[in-house]
């Protein structure tokens, strides 16, 4: 079976269009999406696309959706700085009641068999945890415990918003990029599985995206620039420094 794996695609619509687009020319089976759609300056059309989308699709929840429901529903979340709430009031605002129930009742993983690959674990951020850090660069003595209770022969993740592929123990550990909002050149990043781990980057129109980011009430608008995203060595030094210890 072909699996597309799509995380962290916030909001960013045209990404999403453009890694859609590649992923039926791919004739893939299956696209999961491992959380945190919704932030972002598209949420609305960004999860309909997904939810309309021909080919059959598996969503997980990551800490961005979770909150953003838990913000409709009237609580604060405790792990999101005070900057930012106004930022999930308004996307939660953006969304139809029936897409917060979508939301609502994701799981936090999705375990499948996938061939020569085995039993692959999805997640968003590590398999306890759609909050915890880590890197291509964390000691693998602090992960070892944490990716090894699974059983998986391969966890797929998000959250940090950067591609890698590393071993940490017996578990082979994907990061599958970031879609909407990546730390690394611009483009949409996402990982296919067929067999083995192929990590994919998809160009698209860069300034036609701004403008259409721009366009909208996006509270955070100034601070989403697909055309200048952080980079990858900046973002791997600062999540260091959180990394789950």
């Amino acid at each position: 079976m072909r699996v597309a794996a799509l995380y962290d695609i916030h909001g960013n619509l045209p990404a999403l269009e453009a890694v859609l687009s590649e992923v039926e020319r791919e004739r893939v089976d299956l696209v999961v999406v491992g959380g945190d759609v919704v932030p972002g300056p598209m949420p609305s059309e960004s999860l309909q696309l997904l939810l309309d989308f021909p080919i059959p699709v598996r969503f997980i929840a990551g800490n961005g959706d979770r909150d953003v429901v838990a913000t409709h529903d009237g609580s604060t979340p405790a792990r999101v700085p005070e900057r930012y709430h106004e930022t999930m009031r308004w996307v939660a605002q953006e969304l139809t009641p029936e897409q917060l129930a979508q939301l609502s009742h994701w799981p936090a993983t999705l375990t499948l068999e996938l061939g020569e690959l085995g039993t692959v674990l999805f997640c968003h951020a590590t398999p306890r945890d759609d909050f915890e850090i880590f890197t291509r660069l964390t000691p693998e003595e602090r992960l070892r415990p944490v990716f090894e209770a699974t059983q998986a022969a391969v966890v797929v993740c998000g959250h940090t918003h950067m591609q890698f592929d590393r071993r940490i123990g017996r578990v082979r550990v994907v990061n599958a990029g970031s879609v909407g909002m990546p730390f690394a050149e611009p483009g949409a990043y996402w990982t296919l599985l067929d067999g083995d781990v192929d990590p994919r980057h998809t160009p698209y129109d860069l300034t036609a995206a701004a403008e259409r980011v721009e366009a909208t009430d996006y509270p955070l608008v100034s601070e989403f620039d697909v055309r200048n995203p952080r980079r990858e060595a900046e973002m791997v030094e600062m999540f260091e420094k959180a990394a789950l210890r």
